[in-house]
């Protein structure tokens, strides 16, 4: 029969998995206390790092509709649940198992889609989502100050009294296919006559 702590147990890992974008199934016999609360200090505020039991964690896997922790849930397990950048918590994690040999990666989940150890760890060499975003936004900030230099070399130019420059003589000489091609009927008309 279920007590009542245990269905709260398990009703708050369920929530867990569904809250979180992803999750990462760890082993962490022989870690102690301190090097746990430094773990959990490396992973960040979006990151929950709790120690679970194995069959409570079974059932909220069900529940939550997660298959790939099956065949996993030996050992002392903890998991970590992500609720921010996974890119950073896993980096957390493996710079942390490289650090500390005691602790183990499993397994773990990304939006829904399961991971082994090897896909976490390639998730944790991914570049920040911060990162990422600052090269795009570099990128197309490029342009838009080339732009921005343009017009106010172009204002510069107009407050001091100076000529603005006209167009390239190039532009000037060659007309455009249309103009060219109505120059050029006229003059085989008046040939004819």
């Amino acid at each position: 029969m279920a007590t009542p702590t245990k269905v709260a147990a398990v009703k708050e890992i369920t929530q867990d998995f569904n809250d979180s974008t992803a999750a990462v199934l760890t082993e962490y016999r022989g870690l102690t206390v301190a090097q746990l609360k430094e773990l959990r200090v490396s992973l960040g505020q979006d990151t929950k790092f709790s120690v679970v039991k194995n069959t409570l964690t079974a059932i909220a896997a069900k529940e939550a509709g997660v298959d790939a922790f099956e065949g996993q849930l030996s050992g002392p397990t903890a998991i970590a649940f992500i609720k921010g950048d996974a890119v950073a918590a896993a980096k957390s994690l493996t710079d942390f198992a490289k650090a500390n040999k005691a602790l183990i990666i499993k397994t773990g989940i990304f939006e829904g889609k399961a991971l082994d150890a090897s896909e976490v760890a390639a998730l944790a060499a991914l570049e920040s989502r911060e990162l990422q975003l600052a090269k795009v936004a570099g990128i197309l900030k490029a342009p838009m100050a080339a732009v921005a230099r343009t017009i106010e070399a172009l204002r510069v130019k107009l407050a001091e009294g100076a000529p603005v420059e006209e167009a390239p003589a190039a532009v000037e000489e060659a007309p455009a296919p249309e103009a060219a091609a109505a120059e050029e009927a006229p003059a085989a008309e008046t040939t004819e006559a």
